[in-house]
């Protein structure tokens, strides 16, 4: 199931993908409710707006959805629109807390960005945790802001999100997928010049528009071996990153237990799990991003977000 928050001619709207058209989830809950139908299954369910919206209804939201694609003739009261024709936004639009990130969580990512081949030095015991800020956030084709008043080393990261699903704290590795909502594509964009300027990389990765995501969040069930979802990059139609989920140094069951372990992970957190090689700065001479140039972060399982540099 691919879940999609987009604009509508009422405001945010919750949608589900189906063949390239967009399910109205909101418009579908809103007619159930106008007709009585269905009242038992949905009397404790809230409004569903949003991604987040969804997250939040737990189990009940993901009973919604399972009742609407049993009963496909709901799907003719409602209105769909074309994926094509359609205004996605941030599917989990302004997140509540800091993205939870990973650093050089590659073998190769870690040894071009050490400037090393010596892995003993390059690649961290540990995982490395930092933060990005909420306000990072925009949705698909939405532009990148360069900043060039403030960075002239502007550069991309392909990278693979968790969506957490359920609050647990010190969840095990091997009971991290039942916490887990889903996944999406995110793009850790970086100025490498902050990054290197000041002790700790909030800054370097916090600026306005430095985290497109989208274009949906791919939910759990659909992913047959969470080891093999495909990440990679492409800027303007060159491909610079490519790899697999079962690459990374900490995976993302031990990610999860990392960060839950004396620390609560809630509903509709976010996890960025780290970026392969082949980012700007790994190139001699670097390849950093100028406006007008095309970032495709792209996955086999969760699309492709696209977004333009301005």
């Amino acid at each position: 199931m691919k879940f999609v928050t987009f604009q509508d001619r009422t405001g945010t709207a919750l949608g589900l993908i189906q063949d390239h058209v967009i399910v109205n989830l909101s418009a579908v809950l809103q007619y159930l409710r106008e007709h009585n139908l269905a009242s038992e299954m949905i009397q404790d369910l809230p409004d569903l707006h949003s991604v987040p919206d969804l997250v939040d209804a737990g189990d009940t939201g993901l009973e919604f959805v399972q009742f609407v694609l049993k009963h496909e003739e709901l799907l003719d009261s409602v209105p769909t629109c074309s994926l094509r024709d359609t205004t996605l936004l941030p599917p989990m639009l302004k997140p509540r807390k800091n993205i939870f990130c990973l650093g050089k969580n590659y073998v190769k990512h870690a040894l071009e960005f050490e400037g090393t081949d010596d892995q003993t030095k390059a690649v961290p015991k540990h995982p490395i945790i930092f933060s990005k800020t909420p306000t990072t956030v925009i949705g698909p084709n939405e532009p990148i802001n360069s900043h060039r008043d403030v960075t002239n080393a502007l550069d991309y990261e392909a990278e693979i999100g968790v969506v957490m699903g359920k609050t647990g704290t010190s969840i095990q590795p091997e009971n991290a997928l039942d916490h887990i909502f889903g996944f999406v594509l995110m793009n850790d964009v970086t100025a490498r010049d902050l990054q290197a300027v000041h002790s700790q990389w909030l800054r370097g990765k916090s600026l306005d528009t430095f985290c497109p995501m989208g274009p949906y969040v791919l939910h759990k069930s659909a992913v047959e071996d969470i080891t093999q979802i495909e990440i990679g990059c492409r800027v303007n139609g060159e491909v610079r990153q490519h790899n697999v989920s079962g690459n990374m140094i900490f995976d993302i069951p031990t990610t999860v237990a990392v960060l839950s372990n004396g620390m609560t992970l809630e509903a509709g957190d976010i996890i960025a799990t780290g970026t392969p090689e082949g980012v700007g700065i790994g190139f001699n001479p670097p390849k950093y991003l100028a406006p007008g140039d095309e970032v495709t972060i792209f996955s086999a399982q969760l699309g492709e977000l696209i977004n333009v540099v301005s």
